[in-house]
């Protein structure tokens, strides 16, 4: 089976597959911004058939699952031989409360919580140096951008992070970020109904600086694929996070209606809708590969072909007519 095509991440001597497997959703349910109870044979299944179907790097975090998304992910490689093992990117900054997975992780840069984010990660994947190691969000706990991002870039050196990145972070942070030292990769939220990336200059920034882009959610969380109904979302578990989002809510109609275009799109390529809406953002500038999660192998065929489809502008046209800017 051929493979995705594949594109240098950044100045990094890593080739990555224009999409790569999203581990957010296995990390299962009890935790504040989970997705509902998840199997964790299927998600083993998933990630070694998004392996074998030539997808090379799959992106979590310690948050996902409060370490759980990890240990599935190592369990799920452990016995993949050298020559075939994915790029693993994960990420940190995030703190929980192991005595209520329900309350809302914190978002600390202090250098110790960073250091130790780092060690328990290692420790998780089962491995002695990350691939690329990301910042989750902006500090909140009155640490600076310079104060973490010396730690990130001291770990690189030391061997411990291949790379470095920043996850939700503006032009400005990276501008500060970039005097201290290069930043590898960005990942930002992008589709086609979230294209701020796009329109403030921040994909245009990662190409004129070569920083890596390797954006999340291209499928808008599943409303962009065809199969998110007013009726199923009416039904997602108690302790899915899509419950509560606006996405989901109050913006339901207008972004089934985005759907709608894509789909249209999508059966004029001879794809899938999911496959249109990653192969929506992979056509910007800066956009070096998605995220694209999946909890089963079969949902990573219903997307893999978004890693080749290549729209037209007046595909673009179309999917912008039916998408007001907010």
């Amino acid at each position: 089976m051929t493979g995705p095509t594949t594109a240098r991440l950044g100045r990094t001597d890593m080739e990555i597959t224009r999409v790569g497997f999203g581990a957010w959703a296995i990390g299962g349910s009890g935790w504040t911004n989970g997705w509902g109870p998840q199997d964790d044979d299927q998600s083993v299944a998933a990630i070694r058939h998004a392996i074998d179907s030539g997808i090379n790097w799959i992106d979590t975090a310690g948050v996902y699952g409060h370490g759980h998304s990890e240990e599935v992910t190592a369990r799920a490689l452990k016995d993949v031989p050298e020559a075939d093992r994915p790029f693993v990117f994960t990420k940190g900054g995030l703190g929980w409360n192991e005595q209520d997975h329900m309350e809302n992780a914190t978002r600390r840069g202090d250098p110790a919580s960073i250091r130790q984010d780092v060690e328990d990660s290692l420790r998780r994947l089962g491995v002695e140096r990350i691939d690329l190691f990301q910042m989750h969000w902006p500090a909140e706990d009155g640490s600076q951008i310079e104060d973490y991002w010396n730690v990130f870039a001291q770990l690189q050196q030391a061997g411990k992070l291949r790379a470095i990145g920043l996850s939700n972070h503006a032009i400005p942070a990276l501008e500060r970020a970039e005097a201290v030292a290069h930043v590898d990769s960005l990942q930002p939220p992008f589709s086609a109904i979230r294209a701020d990336a796009a329109t403030d200059g921040l994909l245009d920034w990662c190409a004129d600086h070569e920083t890596g882009v390797i954006v999340y959610s291209p499928m808008g969380s599943g409303l962009l694929t065809g199969a998110m109904t007013a009726e199923r979302v009416a039904g997602l578990p108690e302790d899915d996070w899509r419950r509560r989002s606006p996405a989901f809510t109050t913006d339901l109609d207008q972004n089934l209606a985005t759907g709608a275009a894509i789909a249209r799109v999508a059966e004029r390529h001879g794809v899938s809708q999911a496959a249109a809406a990653v192969g929506w953002t992979l056509g910007f500038r800066g956009v070096t590969a998605a995220i694209v999660g999946a909890r089963s192998p079969e949902q990573i065929d219903g997307w893999i072909a978004g890693a080749s489809v290549e729209l037209t502008p007046e595909d673009y046209a179309e999917v912008g007519s039916a998408t007001p800017a907010r």
